[in-house]
């Protein structure tokens, strides 16, 4: 029991540190709950598809990866440009107009086309896949075999619990927030967020 509440802590603390900080996912996570514009459904879907890659990861997925430094780097090197490219895009709607600033698609939207947002901001940015399968991954592999599900429920925990309050939490405040000063505030941070990650991932090739 000791062993699975440490894994757990574990899983948990790791996981806290590495998403707490402004990325795509969390950026999109916040853009719908301020649009009302079916957060749950939105935080359903990143916390599944984080669930799929820290599950890959804890099973060796990522030490499988981090044996061939020549996958990690492209990896790195993509992550990196993927952010960038959404800091840049976030950099252009925190200076542009105010329809702009509203960021893209901010009429409420279909929830197939919500759905399609969720799974690419999750699954075709491969930052994600550094954070949930490499370094999640990694840091499980120092557990033993019996102790790594206990890790990953810890890591799975702070997602759901993370895009669910952020999605919901965005959402009742959405009537006082969802201004274009607000969302020039919000894409000013994202893009300084965003491009300090790539720059970093790109550097540290």
């Amino acid at each position: 029991m000791t062993a699975f509440v440490s894994a757990y802590a574990a899983g948990l603390l790791l996981s806290a540190s590495l998403i707490a900080a402004i990325g795509a996912q969390n950026a999109f996570v916040l853009g719908q709950g301020l649009r009302r514009d079916y957060p749950i459904t939105t935080a359903a879907v990143c916390s599944a598809c984080d669930a799929l890659l820290i599950g890959l990861g804890v099973a060796g997925a990522g030490v499988a990866l981090n044996a061939h430094p020549g996958m990690s780097r492209l990896m790195g090197a993509l992550g990196g440009v993927f952010v960038i490219v959404y800091g840049v895009l976030a950099a252009w709607r925190a200076i542009g107009p105010d329809n702009a600033a509203l960021g893209t698609g901010a009429a409420v939207r279909g929830r197939r086309a919500v759905i399609g947002g969720a799974l690419a901001v999750s699954l075709l940015n491969p930052h994600a896949y550094l954070d949930a399968m490499l370094l999640i991954g990694g840091v499980a592999a120092q557990f033993p075999a019996s102790a790594r599900p206990a890790f990953a429920a810890g890591a799975v925990s702070v997602s759901v619990i993370w895009f669910f309050g952020l999605g919901l939490g965005a959402a009742s405040l959405s009537r006082k927030l969802a201004t274009p000063a607000t969302w020039r505030i919000v894409n000013a941070v994202t893009a300084v967020m965003m491009l300090g990650i790539g720059l970093r991932l790109l550097h540290s090739l």
